[in-house]
């Protein structure tokens, strides 16, 4: 059960990595006709590492919508025509999408799906359980956060999208009540995303913590809970394991801990990325650049020596 989630690493500009969350499959999705030069028979003679074909379980890439940068339609259009073939999910991150133009959000969406991309929210929930309180939990009368949180989910399935992120890390949120929301997130026809995390109150890009903070033993429970529960799709907030740690040093326990309890570790890691940085990205897992320390090259060029025995 555990094999189908599959590693996300989560890649902020301007920095290199950061984050690691996790991700699995995602629904099939009508495949981009895109064919890159680099893969096109008649194209450069250059011989270039394999991707997993779409809809994939490895070397998945995520890239964030409108967030750090503004922008529309137009552009993600140019970014799917030209690198789709790269590119596997759309994520909204922070309820960006709540600020745009509905007719300009749901033409980013199809946008997204003509292309094998699928489309993810981001926290919005967190500002409703916040901010809708009028039901007891989830077992209270019609109307307040439960009432709030149905309308949103069907807003959501209205509006196209695949997966709603549950996240819950400026919320104190019972575990039995986060398995509820991924339920109704199912009921709804919908994928649910919940985001895990060691810190209490950390994401966003929280400011510095201490790398010595949290423990990963709530995590890994939770994370196993929603997978008993059969949720696809799991993320792992970074702050105080990768990201704003003291002096910058990674919580390597923490990751070997949840690698060993939550899921297989593939070759082909998947990634969270800023939309900018699909070109580096795919330029790396394609081995078109990279360091030896990345990919162990050593090579010369000696035309006198072609086709002869050293």
């Amino acid at each position: 059960m555990f094999s189908t989630i599959s590693l996300l690493l989560t890649i902020k500009p301007p920095t290199v990595a950061s984050t690691i969350r996790s991700l699995s499959t995602t629904p099939p999705r009508p495949t981009s006709k895109v064919i890159p030069l680099l893969d096109d028979p008649s194209g450069l003679p250059f011989p270039s590492n394999p991707l997993p074909p779409k809809p994939r379980k490895t070397a998945v890439t995520e890239i964030r919508g409108p967030y750090y940068s503004s922008y529309g339609p137009s552009h993600l259009r140019d970014i799917l025509e030209c690198y789709s073939p790269y590119i596997d999910g759309l994520k909204f991150a922070g309820g960006s999408f709540a600020l745009l133009p509905r007719h300009k959000l749901e033409e980013m969406i199809q946008l997204a799906r003509g292309h094998g991309v699928y489309t993810s929210t981001g926290g919005w929930i967190e500002h409703l359980l916040a901010n809708c309180r009028g039901g007891v939990a989830f077992g209270g009368k019609d109307g307040g956060v439960v009432k709030a949180v149905d309308t949103y989910l069907s807003k959501c399935k209205e509006l196209g999208f695949d997966v709603v992120e549950l996240s819950a890390g400026f919320l104190s949120l019972p575990g039995s009540d986060w398995c509820r929301l991924a339920e109704r997130v199912q009921k709804a026809g919908l994928t649910p995303k919940p985001e895990l995390g060691i810190l209490f109150g950390a994401g966003g890009d929280t400011p510095e913590i201490s790398g010595e903070g949290g423990s990963s033993k709530g995590l890994i429970k939770m994370g196993k809970r929603f997978l008993d529960m059969g949720v696809e799709r799991l993320m792992i907030e970074s702050e105080g394991i990768t990201e704003n740690v003291a002096e910058r040093m990674w919580r390597e326990d923490v990751v070997e801990e949840v690698w060993d309890e939550l899921k297989d570790v593939w070759i082909w890691v998947n990634v969270f990325i800023d939309h900018s940085q699909v070109v580096q990205l795919a330029g790396l897992r394609k081995g078109v650049w990279g360091t030896n320390d990345l990919w162990g090259r050593v090579v010369g060029f000696r035309p006198d020596l072609e086709g002869k025995e050293k």
